[in-house]
């Protein structure tokens, strides 16, 4: 990685080594992965506490459960492996990419990861709200 910290260029993110970028990648896939695990956790806990079947509120939880499982494992995981692939192919040093569009990006999928961790933690909140009444 010390060819890494040599290619730096003005733009987004200036001062931040790739090589911290890169690890800033490899903690978004940890927490990823980790937020595969809850949600597990949090479907056994529904369906534990669920009386019902047909209760409306379980339907919705677990319909959001499926849209977050979608989105979480659909698109954000491959955003960031696309990320990290970015990464390899300017370490290669291949023509037509700059430092800056690996930074651009970064910053993008950092948006991305911000806003799921946020609505992520709404998703839980309204699952232990809902677990508590039984």
């Amino acid at each position: 990685m010390d060819e890494l910290t040599k290619n730096r260029t003005s733009g987004p993110l200036i001062g931040i080594g790739l090589d911290q970028l890169h690890r800033e990648s490899q903690e978004w896939i940890d927490s990823v992965e980790f937020w595969k695990d809850e949600l597990y956790f949090l479907d056994v806990i529904l369906r534990k506490k669920i009386n019902d079947s047909t209760d409306q509120m379980f339907s919705e939880l677990l319909g959001n459960m499926g849209k977050v499982h979608h989105h979480l494992f659909t698109y954000l995981i491959k955003d960031i492996y696309a990320h990290e692939k970015l990464l390899s192919r300017l370490v290669k040093r291949e023509k037509g990419l700059a430092d800056s569009d690996y930074r651009n990006a970064h910053k993008e999928l950092k948006g991305k990861m911000d806003l799921f961790a946020k609505d992520f933690m709404e998703f839980k909140k309204m699952v232990f709200g809902y677990a508590k009444k039984f």
